[in-house]
């Protein structure tokens, strides 16, 4: 009987395997790409979407308008001799008819809901439009420019104050959690609770001692009224307007975020990797560098990108008490004015910085941690 013999399949070569696997690692990354996009793509359309709803009261704003439209007639109307000598009959035929035809050129004759998905497709192509009530100091009503113009003050000021807010919470933890149970330790732990107040809260009481008693700082305000011409007379005017509310900014929020950090970094120095490093004879700045802060530092970068991201918002109330003409008080006048094309514009703004900072945490998630696999499914442990 003949023998059969079956053919030896050739092993393949270690560069093949290489250039496989690379392979399968480029399409889970393009994969895990295109989907995080349409995610964040989609969170993003539905909260401009909501915004429009609620910027526009769900079409309640629109009512508001046709009244306002229909009030500046009356009074244009009754101060015009023209139309003075018509019967009352004829003016409110004459008003009406005039107040259809604005309707009209501004689109308030079609349901909100159907302006609404208009309203989107502007805000998505970042066609902010024009403001209804508001304009630039330059006299401009385009939302875009409107908000650039108060954008420099806004990143000024809290640039300054949560950037120095950061570095310094990080090093005061640090130096909490080398002395724990010390006095200054349970000195932050007892102030933690204060930081359940806002910024202007503290900066009421920081007017009131500072300004209003001592008279040692401007009440608010940028710089001095009228601005200084000299440039370096400009920078030190600037500078003192920004203590106070840089101040109610760090003291609203110091000490609760040097308790979290300090919290975190006495969570990571307890574990047995800590205690073999220092069994081994490393330093103790050696074992914060490589044992502690190495593994909160995607914690540390989360919270450094989101500080950035607010960064671009201000804050309303603080800049409305501070007087300071930045993004937040333009909010503030906007929702007052009801002006929802420079309230959506702000809006979408952020909700493309959040988005875009999300999307890039991800990635560098997966090169200060080891342990994360762009599209891998996870963390391996």
């Amino acid at each position: 009987m003949a023998e059969t013999t079956v053919p030896i399949q050739p092993e393949s070569s270690p560069a093949a395997a290489q250039k496989k696997a690379s392979s399968g690692a480029l399409n889970r990354i393009l994969k895990y790409t295109l989907v995080r996009t349409i995610v964040l793509f989609i969170t993003v359309v539905v909260g401009i979407y909501l915004t429009i709803l609620i910027a526009n009261m769900g079409g309640h704003v629109d009512n508001i308008r046709k009244a306002q439209i229909r009030e500046g007639l009356a009074v244009a109307v009754g101060l015009s001799d023209e139309f003075r000598q018509l019967t009352p009959e004829m003016r409110r035929q004459t008003i009406e008819a005039l107040a259809l035809e604005e309707e009209r050129r501004i689109g308030l004759d079609q349901p909100f809901i159907l302006r609404s998905f208009g309203f989107l497709k502007n805000a998505l192509t970042m066609n902010l439009g024009f403001a209804e009530s508001m304009s630039s100091d330059s006299g401009s009503r385009t939302v875009r420019l409107i908000i650039l113009e108060r954008l420099p003050s806004t990143l000024v000021l809290f640039a300054t104050a949560n950037i120095f807010l950061f570095f310094l919470s990080i090093f005061a933890a640090l130096i909490l959690s080398r002395n724990y149970g010390s006095v200054i330790d349970r000195f932050v732990v007892a102030m933690a609770p204060t930081s359940a107040a806002p910024g202007w809260f503290y900066g009421i009481f920081l007017i009131l001692i500072f300004a209003a008693l001592l008279g040692w700082l401007p009440f608010g305000g940028m710089v001095s009224a009228p601005p200084p011409e000299s440039k370096l007379l400009y920078a030190a005017s600037l500078l003192r307007h920004m203590i106070l509310p840089t101040a109610a900014i760090v003291v609203s929020t110091v000490f609760l975020t040097i308790y979290t950090w300090r919290t975190f970094f006495l969570i990571y120095s307890s574990e047995d990797y800590v205690e073999m490093a220092k069994a081994k004879g490393l330093t103790s700045r050696m074992i914060e560098r490589r044992y502690i802060l190495r593994p909160t530092l995607p914690t540390i970068i989360t919270t450094f990108a989101l500080t950035l991201i607010n960064l671009w918002t201000g804050a309303i109330i603080l800049e409305t008490v501070f007087n300071w003409p930045g993004l937040g008080r333009l909010l503030f006048r906007a929702i007052g004015l009801f002006d929802t094309p420079v309230i959506v514009g702000s809006t979408v703004i952020y909700a493309y910085l959040l988005a875009i900072t999300v999307f890039l945490l991800d990635f560098i998630y997966a090169l200060v941690d080891p342990r994360v696999k762009v599209g891998g499914g996870g963390p391996k442990t």
